[in-house]
């Protein structure tokens, strides 16, 4: 998808906007809304946001175990699986 086809000034979305808003839903590709001839925003189907948020949320947790990795803070699979298994046991 290109972007630049996908580019609109806010006076189209004012103009425009159930048309534009059915666009987005069915094609499911962002539109970017300039001001004054800049980009100032996007707009994209819930769906699409739902989805960025969710990819989003999964490499932050993977930024993160990547740093535990480099800083040592690993522990060996065997021995967390017997810490859970004692703890279930310990429960029941």
């Amino acid at each position: 998808m290109r972007y630049s086809t996908q580019i609109k000034p806010i006076s189209d979305i004012k103009a425009n906007a159930a048309g534009i808003l059915d666009e987005i839903a069915e094609t499911r590709n962002p539109v970017i809304i300039t001001q004054n001839g800049r980009a100032k925003a996007v707009l994209m189907d819930v769906k699409s946001y739902e989805e960025t948020q969710e990819t989003l949320a999964l490499l932050q947790l993977l930024a993160l175990g990547q740093q535990d990795v480099a800083a040592g803070r690993t522990r060996p699979f065997r021995e967390v699986l017997a810490e859970m298994k004692q703890k279930l046991n310990e429960a029941e």
